[in-house]
């Protein structure tokens, strides 16, 4: 009989819904003897279809920072015909050190999507539809919570804050009803949190498109969790890490990500690299990759019919020369 541990494990699994699964394998062309890294395995949704055109000559290497991931990839891993291994980590340090290990792949993904097993896990505090403890760490050991930033951060920071990572255009407002709260009671809850947004935005904002708190829960999780700039630093590697030929392919979930993807692929497939006010190219600069992916891959209707949470994702590739 399974543990209490393992069948929870296994139903949070199966309810993990991966997004724009078919587009990825179509994009990533995964042979029996690829070479995979799954830089967000999560739920392990993506590399459980990518695992099932690899043979014994293949692998599968899965990275997540969530400590829970390699739950499901121990439950994966009992079905898989390829050698794999797990990497608990921030892929911003988990690809350097595959690179040092001498590590080289053929196919390289991630899905910056927060996952279902944190999203649904209300004591993660990732959600304004729960009422639960103000963390939102993705990786547990992380100093800082969002309890931490709410309660210690001044105003202008906080305005900053909601208005560049959450693109809140009542920011100001948030940030000042924040600072006059926490003066008489310090933030725990995400329903505090929750509450004070709906009282500061005006009444028209509290019923536009979806939930008035959900730009500020954004702006919260990627500090505490610095996505952003774990983004950066991980997209280099991730090229370096491919052979030639290799195909590298990255699913966003918001425009401050997909920013931040679109030019790491538009600079690698450009070839001059000159100001564009010089009359003629003087760099002698050579691409040193192909934008798989004009326009970024989006859900179909059927795929959002099923899975709502896939409306904003966005799927771009880039193939190394």
């Amino acid at each position: 009989m399974p543990s209490a541990a393992a069948s929870l494990v296994t139903e949070m699994a199966m309810a993990h819904v991966p997004v724009l699964t078919d587009e990825l394998l179509e994009l990533l062309d995964v042979r029996s003897d690829s070479r995979v890294v799954d830089c967000t395995f999560g739920g392990g949704g993506h590399a459980e279809a990518v695992a099932g055109s690899l043979g014994p000559q293949g692998l599968l290497v899965a990275c997540d920072q969530d400590p829970i991931a390699e739950g499901y990839y121990l439950t994966l891993k009992t079905g898989l015909l390829c050698p794999s291994r797990f990497c608990l980590g921030n892929f911003a340090a988990v690809l350097p050190r595959l690179l040092e290990e001498g590590l080289r792949a053929t196919q390289v993904y991630m899905d910056l999507g927060v996952s279902s097993m944190q999203i649904d896990t209300p004591d993660r505090g990732f959600s304004y539809s729960y009422d639960a403890p103000l963390d939102m760490r993705m990786d547990p050991s992380l100093p800082v919570t969002a309890a931490d930033i709410l309660n210690g951060w001044a105003e202008a920071a906080l305005t900053e804050l909601f208005g560049r990572y959450g693109e809140e255009r009542y920011s100001r407002r948030i940030a000042r009803a924040v600072t006059v709260r926490r003066s008489s009671a310090p933030y725990t809850r995400t329903s505090d949190l929750v509450d004070t947004i709906k009282g500061a935005i005006p009444t028209p904002a509290r019923f536009g498109a979806g939930n008035p708190a959900r730009r500020v829960f954004q702006a919260l999780r990627i500090e505490v969790n610095d996505e952003l700039n774990s983004l950066k630093r991980a997209l280099p590697e991730a090229f370096s890490l491919l052979d030639p030929g290799g195909i590298m392919a990255v699913i966003s979930f918001h425009s401050l990500e997909d920013r931040i993807v679109k030019e790491f692929f538009a600079a690698k497939a450009r070839s001059c690299t000159c100001p564009p006010e010089f009359p003629i190219c003087v760099c002698g600069g050579a691409a040193t990759g192909e934008v798989l992916t004009p326009k970024a891959v989006t859900p179909g209707m059927r795929e959002l019919e099923i899975n709502p949470r896939s409306s904003s994702a966005k799927l771009r590739a880039l193939r190394k020369f």
